[in-house]
């Protein structure tokens, strides 16, 4: 099978529980969601095979892969899974949870958008880390959600201002909820990829 390839490189996790940890980032093209903050373009990606791949991510001495998106689970598969254990790596993926997930995950961020498009509907209930996105409006804790992490991340808007205020009110709000913990995009803070 060939996939959709948005991107491939290694960097720092820039949120969440990894985050400052070391990664190859395999960022796939294409979502079943059209969030309206997504950063990621879409319409841009390479054809890769699984070898493809493989090749990128044995070079790196990096063991951390994390598959993101868009939506990984709209392409990734118990093939591409069980390539990159075979050589050696552990596994993440960041999704949305509207799909099934291939077998053999490592690490599981969730990070539902039902609060933000119509008809997301939830197919994972279980994940490590339970990632809402906060944009300043009401959003759901997803109690129904097994997750031994929780973490509440300001949206970034693009405007300055806007961004501060999201991070005082995020902040705030896990102050008063002592079971979530803030999580910041340090890649964007540092200025990397």
């Amino acid at each position: 099978m060939d996939y959709r390839v948005n991107e491939i490189f290694t960097s720092l996790q820039g949120e969440g529980f990894h985050s400052g940890t070391a990664a190859i980032f395999i960022r796939f093209s294409g979502c079943n969601l059209r969030c309206p903050f997504c950063d990621t373009d879409f319409s841009a990606f390479t054809t890769m095979s699984l070898e493809d791949i493989l090749s990128f991510v044995e070079r790196e001495p990096v063991r951390f892969v994390v598959l993101t998106g868009g939506e990984p689970s709209l392409q990734a598969d118990d093939a591409l899974v069980d390539g990159l254990h075979r050589a050696g790596k552990w596994v993440a993926m960041e999704t949305n949870g509207t799909h099934a997930l291939p077998n053999g995950i490592d690490w599981i961020t969730l990070s539902p958008k039902n609060d933000h498009v119509s008809g997301a509907e939830l197919r994972l209930k279980e994940c490590d880390e339970l990632k809402i996105v906060y944009t300043g409006e009401t959003f759901s804790t997803f109690p129904d959600i097994s997750a031994t992490h929780r973490f509440l991340q300001p949206c970034d808007t693009g405007n300055r201002a806007r961004n501060e205020a999201l991070v005082r009110e995020a902040a705030a709000w896990c102050l008063k909820h002592p079971e979530w913990r803030l999580s910041l995009q340090i890649h964007k803070i540092i200025g990397i990829r």
